[in-house]
């Protein structure tokens, strides 16, 4: 897995200048682009489909901003500072982490190619598309490459090291197994340096229906395979408001010392979302001094 370079813009990638110009499914957005991205009017594009999931910018700058406080006040603050955003979207969040100036490195990792090219361009807007590494791939196979397969990431993908894995080979996961010793000891050191940030699709405006929401239920993914594929790295979780916190509380291992924190972000008093910030978990922190 390599990083991306600049990708070409398709017809997905949309600059609305009118409200009526937009699909039906997606006009009710266009009274809120000035909170989606402050400076829309400055060639800010989205695909229709990135609409549903953007962060309204003032959301976006506070997550990123605890992230970094929780970050800062570790016992052991990490060298370097490394942040991915599993699902960049259209950058909304990845564009606050990066500048946020707390990061040595940030990460976005985007599926679809067009939506990732709306990313990198809205990104150039802002100013800081150069302190991010774009991904244009799938972000839980990035995931499993990093837990178990880590020399398959391009030697620039590997920040967390000293020295990257030697001669890597992409699609070779033969050529080393981390063993029941070295394993606990890959993933402690990779707890040590990385945070996780993950808004997954919701499923647009259908999560609304429900009081209470099964979050097991969004696709494509639930969050107990968001929370497997990010444990056991801290990772903060953006979900739609009406989520089930007994599921969130329900992730937290039995033996751990620390809480939950789960909180709710609003825009001009409406709750857009929460965020659930899960830390390390417990069993890697005592391995924290040591790595492969």
């Amino acid at each position: 897995m390599v990083p991306s370079g600049a990708l070409s813009w398709t017809e997905d990638c949309k600059h609305y200048e009118d409200s009526s110009d937009m699909p039906e499914e997606i006009k009710k957005y266009w009274w809120q682009r000035k909170d989606l991205f402050r400076r829309y009017d400055e060639d800010i594009h989205l695909t229709d489909k990135a609409w549903f999931g953007v962060t309204p910018e003032p959301i976006a700058q506070e997550i990123a901003e605890e992230l970094a406080r929780k970050n800062y006040y570790e016992e052991h603050p990490p060298t370097p500072r490394i942040i991915v955003d599993l699902f960049a979207g259209a950058g909304g969040n990845t564009i606050a982490f990066a500048q946020s100036g707390y990061w040595d490195v940030v990460i976005g990792i985007e599926i679809d190619a067009a939506t990732l090219a709306c990313a990198q361009h809205n990104a150039r807007v802002y100013g800081v598309n150069d302190r991010i590494t774009w991904i244009h791939g799938d972000c839980a196979d990035f995931m499993h490459r990093l837990k178990h397969f880590p020399w398959t990431l391009e030697p620039s993908l590997q920040v967390w090291r000293k020295q990257p894995w030697p001669n890597p080979k992409p699609d070779d996961k033969r050529r080393f197994k981390f063993s029941a010793r070295t394993l606990p000891l890959h993933l402690a050191d990779l707890c040590r340096n990385i945070q996780l940030f993950a808004s997954p699709p919701w499923g647009g405006p259908v999560y609304k229906g429900a009081e209470v929401l099964d979050l097991d239920a969004m696709e494509p993914f639930g969050v107990n395979a968001l929370h497997t594929m990010c444990a056991p790295l801290r990772h903060a979780l953006f979900l739609p408001r009406n989520g089930d916190l007994k599921q969130l509380a329900g992730l937290m291992p039995n033996d751990t010392e620390h809480q939950l924190d789960v909180v709710q972000y609003c825009v001009r008093g409406v709750s857009k979302g929460l965020v659930a910030y899960y830390p390390v978990e417990e069993g890697y922190r005592k391995h924290e001094d040591k790595a492969v």
